[in-house]
């Protein structure tokens, strides 16, 4: 009989390129299952030696299109002797395709010319806070002259945004491709709601803010020149507020300091190079916030698909990001709320199309049905593995 395989989690059958055949039906450049055993770790040393050349030599990068290059290649490697290499390009090229869309249709959403919202983050974060300014209120409370040891988890946190969501993509299409493609559509999804919003609802964050006062944004300017003040030149906080010192030393403003962590790291270049990045980005693109959206739809996601023991860890990270954000003064709670909104609407959006297109059908009333037991993807086939 053929052997049919089937998807651990919906028990759908998988498709033919999906379909891992026994070794000794796998003929690939004439080479035995050893052999390609031996050349899939070659490709993946060469590959992981590659990486870390190129941030040796270049540094931390957080280019999109780089870091797609690095992905894809190394599953190509990866999958030496299990699929069709080829197939790694035929699923990602699109991926990537729609990514670079967004890219430049994010830079052109300041085209529209919609008025630049300055005033309602501030007031609903104040009402929400019983009339404090979080940004202030944490800076005032935390902000030390040097960064402490845990503005590196603000900076390693935030930078994540960057990363995360590549790798989650790279690990769940090695495992099953299923899952791969949900997670991947919803991430499309929320980038370009995002961007939506981004056009519709242009929105200074709290850094900008503080550089500038009521009377400089009168009309919704994006780029009112007091943006381009440098920090401490407005030393009443502007329209956010001032920082008042619990620690000496300290800046008495509110600063951007999402970066500040990685001085502690002892690696001032990879800061340097995050915020170059961040001085060429639409710096009115805050609402809603895709930091804390992408973060929380990577812990909403896995959820249910990892063991128990790690969803405290997707909680503290969607968590640690919302702090890191608001902390930094990238982003308001209001842009943060908005965020979490988005992807929930997105989460439960698809999860409801994915139980119609795929229906579960319920077992016959007279049947004798075998309980099965539920295998989460990322938890592994084997009842027994820890």
């Amino acid at each position: 009989m053929t052997r049919i395989d089937t998807d651990a989690n919906t028990g759908a059958e998988l498709a033919p390129e999906d379909q891992p055949p026994p070794a000794a039906q796998r003929p690939w450049l004439g080479l035995s299952a050893r052999q390609l055993f031996w050349l899939r770790i070659g490709a993946l040393t060469l590959w992981a030696l590659a990486v870390a050349f190129g941030v040796w030599h270049e540094g931390i990068t957080y280019d999109r299109n780089v870091l797609l290059l690095c992905i894809c290649t190394g599953l190509m490697a990866a999958s030496i002797g299990h699929r069709n290499v080829l197939l790694v390009l035929r699923d990602w090229l699109p991926f990537a395709l729609i990514l670079l869309l967004y890219d430049y249709s994010r830079g052109a959403a300041l085209l529209f010319g919609r008025p630049t919202q300055w005033h309602l983050q501030i007031s609903f974060d104040k009402a929400l806070f019983l009339g404090h300014e979080p940004t202030v209120w944490l800076q005032s409370h935390l902000k030390e002259a040097y960064p402490p040891w845990w503005e590196t988890v603000v900076s390693l946190v935030y930078v994540s945004f960057f990363f995360a969501p590549y790798v989650v993509a790279g690990i769940l299409y090695v495992r099953n491709r299923v899952e791969w493609k949900k997670f991947v559509l919803r991430f499309v999804a929320v980038s370009f709601i995002g961007l939506i919003g981004f056009v519709v609802y242009p929105a200074a964050p709290p850094w900008a803010a503080s550089l500038c006062h009521s009377a400089d944004v009168v009309g919704g300017p994006s780029d009112p020149p007091c943006m381009s003040e440098a920090p401490g030149q407005v030393t009443d906080g502007g329209m956010l507020g001032q920082v008042v010192l619990h620690h000496a030393h300290a800046a008495p403003w509110v600063e951007r300091i999402s970066t500040r962590g990685w001085d502690r790291l002892g690696v001032p270049k990879a800061g340097a190079i995050i915020s170059e990045g961040q001085a060429t980005s639409n710096e009115v693109a805050a609402i809603p916030s895709l930091h804390a959206a992408i973060s929380s739809l990577i812990s909403v996601f896995l959820w249910t698909r990892v063991r128990k023991r790690w969803r405290p860890l997707l909680a503290a990270y969607a968590l640690t990001m919302a702090f890191s954000l608001v902390y930094a003064a990238e982003h308001y709670v209001f842009d943060i709320l908005l965020g979490w909104a988005l992807t929930a609407a997105v989460s439960y959006a698809f999860h409801r199309w994915e139980q119609r297109a795929h229906p579960v059908a319920a077992p016959e009333a007279d049947e004798r049905a075998t309980p099965v037991a539920a295998t989460d993807t990322l938890k592994g086939s084997s009842a027994t593995a820890s």
